[in-house]
Parts: C-alpha cells; structure tokens; sequence
C-alpha cells in the first residue's frame, strides 16, 4: 500500500482506536475489554500531550495500527521516559511489517526526544516476545505486579 503513512492519532480517531485496544484486549489474559474505559483512557492521553503519544500508521480507508507511549519520570534514569502501553495491528493487516514500521517510528520519535528508556509488558508465550526482543529490547530481572483498586462508578 503505497500510501501508508504514520502520524499522530488525533481526537477524530477515537472509535477505530477503541475498536483496535477492544481486539487486543480480548486476547490478552490481564484484561478485559471494556470500550468506555478504553475511550476515556484513550481521550486522557490525546487531550494532554504531556501524558503521552499515540502514534497511527493508516491507508486511505482506516486506521491500521496503533502504538501508545506515556510519558513518565526515573529516578534511576534521572530523567524522561516512556512506557509503551499499546501496539496493536488490525486483525485483517497483521503480519505484514506494520508493527515494525510503528515501533521504529516510536523508537526514533524517543531517541530524537532525548527520552532514556521505553519499558513495556508483554503476554508470557506469547509471540510479543520474540517480536521486541528482534527490535532490540531486552528482559529484565523485574517482574511487574500489580495493585488494582476498584471504584464504583
């Protein structure tokens, strides 16, 4: 597809990106899809800047593919850094190089930034793994957990 291009999500791209984190969701064990919630978070991030990025890679016709980048602070880097929450292609356009073409443009947009680390999560036995692992990220001795308050809404 010749016309490919990746560029900022915008307020306007709100539906297909919840549509894109619902696929994703339903797939990963952690989660469970809820697209108000998606929406909301999604919509906190593009109307504040300084919380992150969400990147786009699309066609003429729709979205293809999603990565989401929040911005935070180390204290063991001393500085700005990222955490990739999100990379999702649309079922019907995976395996094609379109999560690779998203990732590098996050990792260039990170390295042009000055930003000092991108952190993410990945599904155990998944095929994830071996994806970031190919683009240069490595494991950790961390291990993630979680505590997760529940508010009525």
């Amino acid at each position: 597809m010749p016309d490919l291009r990746i560029e900022p999500a915008t307020l306007d791209d709100l539906s297909e990106l919840t549509e894109l984190l619902h696929d994703l969701f339903t797939q990963e064990a952690d989660f469970t899809p809820d697209r108000e919630k998606q929406l909301r978070g999604l919509r906190l991030i593009l109307e504040q800047p300084s919380r992150g990025r969400i990147f786009v890679i699309r066609n003429e016709r729709m979205i293809v593919g999603m990565i989401n980048l929040l911005i935070t602070i180390s204290t063991a880097e001393g500085g700005f850094v990222l955490v990739l929450e999100d990379l999702v292609i649309h079922r019907d356009h995976r395996n094609q190089g379109f999560g690779s073409r998203l990732l590098m443009h996050a990792l260039d947009f990170a390295g042009q930034k000055k930003f000092l680390r991108i952190t993410l999560l990945t599904d155990k036995g998944e095929q994830a793994r071996p994806f970031y692992l190919k683009h240069g990220f490595t494991d950790s001795a961390m291990s993630p957990m979680r505590y997760v308050f529940v508010n009525e809404a």
